[in-house]
């Protein structure tokens, strides 16, 4: 694009439907959760909102569907350009809104921009039975119109991930940004009608009303829905009144398995790291630290030393690691697992305070082997608090690792490859790494196992999943 990109106007917020901005009698903000000043207003919708942007989305479908697919990609690889070249102000909106610091809000951008690229550049696949006087043609066809409700720990990544896919099969898509991080969602819709045909791509903000109207409403075909596990059920027993397909992206409590023979020194700090990303606002964090008997001492030193060295703070200051926890209820939530700690009398190795002053800041915890049926070791605690226990054999470890309802990723550490892909395979979960964590390739499918969601997102099943299948039995 370079020298054609008009830069977005940052300075108001507005729902996008049926390719225009639309604004609402009743409006919102969001918090900064580091500084807790008001964030920009945004659109309350209503449910005229919802129908008009249904009615759209329904209109443009047929016309979007009868575009090539070429042509569909060539649009979403120039709204890549565009988004690329306005990535500053995006990333600054994340640290605004969401809180995450410099170096992360930039890691969320690229990621974003990649998924849009290596989502659109994959193809459907089609497959043919050729026999004597006829062809047998397996082929996927849009689904329709779909809803994508997004959430507040990865708000712009998340939208393209399911935006990408949603828009090159030939679908269009109403997106609802999280009320806690709004803005940077309304912007990257409002972004893209320089692209696609209005309707195609709308955008819809408001407060706990909107969900449920969006996800009862018959026009949808489905809904693509990142976030708890609570709020999935939720999803999916509304979906079911007008057989929607669903796609959910649910909670996790991601195990780590170290075994004796790592390097501590390398292992601890990457462990660190990947508990307290995103102060552990990751579905994907690692949850739970399961570290042999042998060597839980030391790493437990290692790891402690390794976490004081994680800044934290407001996202534009140097260096910072972690940033606030994203919102106040998500904060009294953190607050309150705790006390729990606390009350139960858990042993606390590294006990992160909770500064005083504006911003929802928790400083990290690391908790030495709580007992397995505590609180802090079955859910998902979604903060950066930490239990690090310790297994004698791999078959308990690996037992442990799989005895929760969540099943989304997990991770192996050793200092054999062999032994390392051999446990990997006996993890009951969507995702399984090998001496690292969270990395993430929009080529390959992604989705939990048991409770941490249904279906996958990306890859090539990423695609099929806003399609139906259709088999055509044709004459020669």
């Amino acid at each position: 694009m370079g020298s054609t990109h008009h830069p977005l106007d940052w300075s108001s917020y507005a729902n996008v439907i049926d390719g225009r901005l639309s604004s609402t009698a009743q409006v919102r903000h969001s918090i900064n959760p580091a500084t807790g000043e008001d964030n920009p207003d945004v659109p309350v919708s209503t449910q005229d909102d919802v129908e008009e942007a249904m009615q759209a989305a329904k209109r443009a479908q047929v016309g979007w569907a009868a575009i090539s697919y070429e042509d569909r990609r060539k649009a979403l690889l120039a709204f890549a350009d565009a988004v690329e070249a306005e990535f500053k102000a995006f990333s600054d909106m994340l640290i605004r809104e969401q809180g995450k610091p410099r170096q992360f809000a930039d890691f969320e951008m690229n990621i974003a921009i990649k998924w849009i690229r290596t989502m659109t550049n994959l193809d459907l696949p089609t497959h043919k039975i050729e026999e004597e006087g006829k062809t047998i043609v397996t082929r996927y066809t849009p689904l329709g119109v779909v809803v994508a409700i997004i959430p507040w720990n990865y708000p712009i990544f998340l939208a393209t991930g399911k935006i990408a896919p949603c828009l090159v099969t030939g679908n269009t898509m109403i997106v609802k940004p999280s009320p806690f991080t709004p803005c940077g969602g309304l912007k990257l819709v409002e972004l893209g009608q320089r692209f696609f045909p209005p309707g195609v791509l709308q955008a819809l903000s408001g407060d706990d009303n909107l969900g449920p109207w969006l996800t009862s409403h018959p026009i949808p075909a489905k809904i693509s829905f990142t976030g708890s596990t609570f709020t999935g059920k939720k999803v999916m027993e509304t979906a079911s009144k007008t057989l929607k397909r669903v796609t959910l992206e649910l909670g996790g409590n991601d195990p780590a398995i170290v075994c004796e023979d790592v390097d501590i020194a390398d292992v601890a700090p990457k462990i660190a790291q990947f508990a307290f990303l995103n102060t552990g606002q990751i579905c994907l964090a690692l949850k739970r630290v399961y570290v042999h008997e042998r060597i839980f001492e030391d790493f437990k030193a290692a790891m402690i030393a390794a976490t004081r060295l994680l800044k934290v703070g407001e996202g534009n200051e140097p260096g910072v690691f972690m940033g606030p926890i994203q919102n106040k209820m998500q904060y009294e939530r953190v607050k309150g697992l705790y006390e729990h700690v606390k009350e139960e009398k858990l042993d606390i190795s590294l006990e992160g305070d909770i500064p005083s002053g504006s911003g929802y800041f928790i400083n990290p915890t690391i908790v030495d082997r709580p007992p397995e049926n505590s609180r802090l070791v079955a859910e998902e605690p979604f903060g950066p608090i930490v239990p690090l226990l310790s297994y004698s054999t791999y078959e308990e470890a690996i037992s442990r690792a799989n005895d929760t309802h969540y099943g989304l990723g997990a991770s192996i550490w050793s200092g054999s490859s062999e032994r390392a892909n051999e446990l990997a395979q006996k993890i009951q979960a969507g995702t399984v790494w090998v001496n690292t964590h969270f990395h993430l390739d929009g080529r390959v499918p992604f989705g939990g196992h048991k409770e941490s969601g249904i279906g996958t997102e990306w890859g090539v099943s990423g695609l099929v999943s806003y399609c139906n299948s259709q088999t055509l039995f044709l004459e020669k």
